[in-house]
């Protein structure tokens, strides 16, 4: 694997998915840049404690469900791509999404969030 599908599987499962707050903010300094936008739909935060934030909130909205990769991670040049999916674990997904980052230096300085709709 590459640095930025490592970095996309970390967004998705070490940060989004991870209920312990210590091991989230670990995933997220080694991960993002200091100055990280993360936008979505709702919201734009920039910065290590404001994701953190918005991990917790979503998290918190969605007490018994994971996040799941929906394949495998893409990327070109500095350019990463994810789909995933959110729901009960084994059970059908309620929200389904895509993260695209963007990252400098080895560390996502940028990522967006878009919900499908099916």
């Amino acid at each position: 694997m590459s640095v930025t599908t490592d970095l996309m599987r970390a967004n998705l499962l070490e940060v989004f998915n991870e209920r312990d707050p210590e091991r989230r903010r670990a995933a997220i300094a080694r991960t993002y840049a200091p100055d990280v936008q993360f936008l979505d739909p709702d919201d734009t935060v920039t910065g290590h404690a404001a994701l953190d934030a918005k991990a917790q909130k979503i998290l918190d909205g969605a007490p018994s469900f994971v996040f799941t990769p929906a394949g495998a991670a893409y990327e070109n040049n500095d350019l990463g791509y994810l789909a995933w999916s959110l729901g009960p674990e084994g059970g059908d997904p309620v929200v389904r999404g895509v993260d695209i980052a963007f990252v400098e230096d080895g560390l996502i300085s940028r990522i967006y969030t878009l919900l499908l709709q099916d």
